[in-house]
């Protein structure tokens, strides 16, 4: 399934808390729309080393971050 598409409720505001479990896994398009899902967010975003993001504060949106290797090192709304 591609990542963004799911059949999961869409959330509304991100609770950041319930996503922590994905610290440490590979940031694949499961692991990623499990956590959008957990987090009650609207949308996810993956937020890879160096790469440049626009900083407005989305209260929907959770913020997986992201090594070199694609494994999420942290989790946070915004």
């Amino acid at each position: 399934m591609p990542i963004g598409t799911s059949t999961a409720p869409v959330g509304g505001v991100c609770d950041a808390q319930a996503a922590q479990w994905a610290v440490g896994k590979s940031a694949t398009g499961q692991v990623i729309e499990q956590a959008r899902v957990r987090a009650g967010a609207r949308m996810a975003r993956v937020l890879h080393p160096g790469q440049v993001v626009t900083l407005e504060f989305d209260a929907e949106r959770l913020n997986l971050g992201v090594n070199a290797t694609g494994v999420v090192i942290s989790a946070r709304c915004g």
